[in-house]
């Protein structure tokens, strides 16, 4: 390793020269020897440096300002993803607007009580009565049960659910 001293520096073009009394000529340096410095180089530092030959010239390798701190590099492995801590609020934003969203579907649908009928009860109910409205949908893969089937055939134009016209929708869906 050779100490040297930086006798002319281009700080707009990001190099200069190094001059070490055990080397015959000048080196030259470029500043991307020198990134993990604190600072710039100025003309007058001492350098540590090695020295390469690249196609008949020399130039300065592992190279250090005598007296600059090197840049302290952070380990944390969130910091070294970018976006890392970006990610959550993203997520958080979207879960709630997913929630907000389904609310407001919810409570459009219950606040005009012109669109909600109920099915009638014709066997022990043991869970609460449900209610729906046409909104549209005609075929039974767009159902959630057969009682919403139901209503939909009996309540809703243009459905396409009861194949053999016996008023029994979705017979052959298997998923009710």
């Amino acid at each position: 390793m050779y100490r040297g001293k930086l006798v002319n520096w281009n700080d707009d073009k990001g190099f200069g020269f190094i001059s070490a009394a055990e080397l015959s000529s000048n080196t030259f340096i470029h500043i991307s020897t020198l990134k993990h410095m604190s600072r710039s180089p100025k003309q007058g530092d001492y350098i540590h440096f090695e020295v390469e030959r690249h196609e008949g010239k020399t130039r300065a390798t592992n190279a250090r300002i005598e007296g600059v701190a090197a840049k302290k590099f952070k380990t944390s492995k969130s910091t070294n993803k970018p976006g890392a801590n970006k990610l959550v609020p993203v997520l958080v934003v979207g879960i709630m607007s997913v929630l907000l969203f389904n609310y407001l579907d919810f409570t459009e649908q219950v606040s005009n009580p012109r669109d909600i009928q109920q099915i009638p009860d014709t066997a022990v109910n043991t869970t609460p009565r449900q209610t729906f409205k046409c909104d549209g949908r005609q075929y039974c893969s767009q159902m959630r049960s057969r009682e919403e089937a139901v209503f939909f055939i009996r309540n809703c134009p243009n459905t396409k659910m009861d194949g053999d016209n016996d008023g029994t929708p979705c017979e052959s869906d298997s998923r009710f």
